[in-house]
């Protein structure tokens, strides 16, 4: 059996980190035994602290508790210092895995990508970001012969962009998309009820760690636009979060001020998202933040813009964001709990849809596509 090496530097340990880094400890004499792959995590860090050895971090017998107690005890960490560890680190197949969701670590992405440095991430601050720096880290890891891998950033661990590749690759075009991506936003109005309100649903989803830590994020639709704009651009459309039509159902004053002034204030809109759920129930529907994009006529050829790194004409399509009421001929009207469903219309796949159904949130899951991006580094299947 053919051996290979991969060195892992991961960045961030909570709560996607944490499990992964768990998942990793799990998996390693396997891998190595059955896949020949010699996997060792040389490096942990994040802004407090930061711990690094050459040689591999012992992960036998591996408590994650322990481990963030030892972890606390590493010498003082910064951004600047994490970028010139990780670029001291002499050795080959070597790996950045940044499961923050920092924009100072995704920063650092293009010096480490430079230096042939690969990164997996669930950070989806880079994939969403100015359309300039997406498509430089692209053309940097093309030339550098490294992986820039980023699979969920949307959907957790569905397959979601390694499919949109696959069909692009193969010739195929998307020409609309239609999705649920938000596992948080699906799970508060799956569990609304005439005895949950919307603020207990959205306690209930920060408790049960589906929503970012500042729920602000999922409610203001900005986790599911960034999302779509990766998709929109994996698909060859190249557009910006700015381009975006949002449909928003909190008004924009509930995010300004604290967080703790956001918690105070969320129950005042209970009564009317209540008779939104009323009304959709009434008429046998569900409530759904619907996430679409749509090829505009006369725009064919707009997903070559992606190979040119154009704007303007070449965006070619209609992006959306909004709350709607769907009945049970759609396909996301029975998605449960916090599911995600995507709904890939191409030119092949027409009348009917390639739908990638399952969970969108949840530490287990992302962090188990986190690690599938890492073995797929190695051409190996996890």
């Amino acid at each position: 059996m053919t051996q290979q090496n991969l060195n892992i530097v991961l960045c961030g340990t909570g709560t996607v980190g944490g499990t992964l880094l768990e998942q990793l400890a799990c998996e390693q004499k396997a891998l190595q035994e059955e896949r020949g792959l010699n996997m060792q995590v040389v490096g942990v860090v994040d802004i407090f602290n930061l711990l690094i050895d050459v040689n591999g971090i012992d992960l036998s017998n591996f408590q994650m508790d322990a481990f963030r107690a030892k972890f606390k005890q590493a010498p003082a960490s910064s951004i600047q210092l994490i970028h010139d560890k990780v670029l001291e680190i002499n050795l080959e197949d070597l790996v950045f895995v940044d499961c923050t969701a920092s924009y100072e670590v995704a920063a650092l992405y293009e010096d480490f990508l430079s230096k042939g440095i690969s990164i997996v991430c669930a950070n989806k601050v880079a994939a969403s970001g100015p359309l300039d720096t997406y498509l430089k880290l692209k053309e940097i890891a093309s030339k550098q012969n490294c992986r820039y891998h980023f699979e969920t950033n949307v959907g957790a661990g569905l397959p979601v962009i390694n499919t949109i590749n696959a069909l692009r690759a193969t010739g195929d075009k998307i020409v609309k998309i239609e999705a649920v991506l938000s596992g948080t936003l699906n799970f508060i109005f799956n569990t609304i009820s005439d005895s949950v309100s919307l603020s207990k649903a959205v306690q209930m989803a920060k408790e049960a760690r589906y929503s970012e830590p500042d729920p602000r994020i999922d409610l203001s639709g900005v986790d599911v636009i960034r999302k779509l704009v990766i998709l929109a651009r994996e698909s060859g459309y190249m557009i910006s979060q700015e381009d975006v039509e949002k449909n928003l159902f909190v008004p924009n004053e509930y995010f300004e001020g604290s967080l703790d002034d956001f918690w105070n204030n969320l129950p005042q809109l209970d009564a009317e998202i209540d008779k939104l759920r009323k009304d959709a129930e009434s008429a046998s529907q569900h409530l759904r933040f619907v996430a679409k994009l749509e090829r505009t006529e006369g725009s064919e050829n707009a997903t070559e813009g992606a190979n040119k790194g154009c704007e303007g004409s070449c965006k070619g399509c209609k992006a959306s964001v909004s709350l709607e009421r769907v009945d049970s001929t759609h396909a996301a009207y029975n998605l449960e709990g916090s599911n995600n469903i995507i709904l890939l219309h191409t030119e092949r796949y027409k009348p009917h849809p390639m739908i990638i159904q399952g969970y969108g949130a949840g530490a287990a899951v992302t962090a188990a596509g986190v690690f599938a991006d890492i073995l797929a580094i190695k051409n190996v299947a996890y």
